[in-house]
């Protein structure tokens, strides 16, 4: 899975029909339907405004009135098969006055998504993991300065009789990463999975 480094835009025009397409990266619904909604205060006088939405545990699909499955499914082909997630798409349409029928308006509307995909950079996703690390608290200076060193997000601290660190780490170097803290700290942390 992949997902953008920045957002992009691009426009096509069919028929005299402008199709401006939009491509944000998202981590959930709500700052993806604040993009929407700035696309349409900044387009108020669009016909239409498709988008889907890929994130974790969310999607959408909506053709916003144009006839069903000629928009919003064929951008959503495009974003699967560009293995694409944590992604907001929008093609902003003007009409032209020229009709496009069915398969003209799936045309228009992957070719307006490939368009601004061609500008766009795609890193892999990171599935990140949590757990907790409990240390002495003579240790928790020391642990704080690896996990900056290894890149690992300390997230918070319980102080209770040792210091309990919540700490968020890419899944796929999870088990790598607390061997290497263990290591550091010559044994004195102890590890638990995070519970939600």
């Amino acid at each position: 899975m992949f997902q953008l480094a920045a957002p992009v835009a691009a426009e096509i025009e069919i028929k005299k029909s402008r199709f401006l397409a939009f491509v944000y990266p998202v981590s959930r619904r709500e700052e993806a339907m604040q993009h929407l909604d700035a696309l349409r205060a900044r387009y108020p006088d669009a016909r239409h405004y498709c988008a889907v939405l890929l994130v974790d545990g969310d999607s959408m699909l909506d053709d916003d009135g144009e006839p069903s499955g000629t928009a919003a499914r064929p951008m959503y082909n495009v974003l699967m098969h560009k293995q694409l997630h944590n992604v907001l798409a929008v093609v902003v349409r003007y009409f032209g006055g020229v009709k496009l029928g069915a398969g003209g308006l799936v045309r228009a509307y992957t070719q307006a998504l490939n368009e601004a995909l061609l500008l766009s950079q795609a890193v892999p996703v990171v599935v990140m993991s949590q757990c907790r690390a409990r240390i002495a608290f003579a240790d928790e200076a020391r642990f704080r300065r690896h996990c900056e060193a290894l890149q690992i997000a300390v997230l918070s601290a319980d102080y209770g009789e040792q210091v309990e660190l919540s700490l968020s780490l890419p899944q796929n170097q999870c088990t790598s990463l607390q061997m290497r803290l263990h290591d550091l700290l010559a044994g004195e942390v102890y590890f638990m999975t995070h519970e939600n």
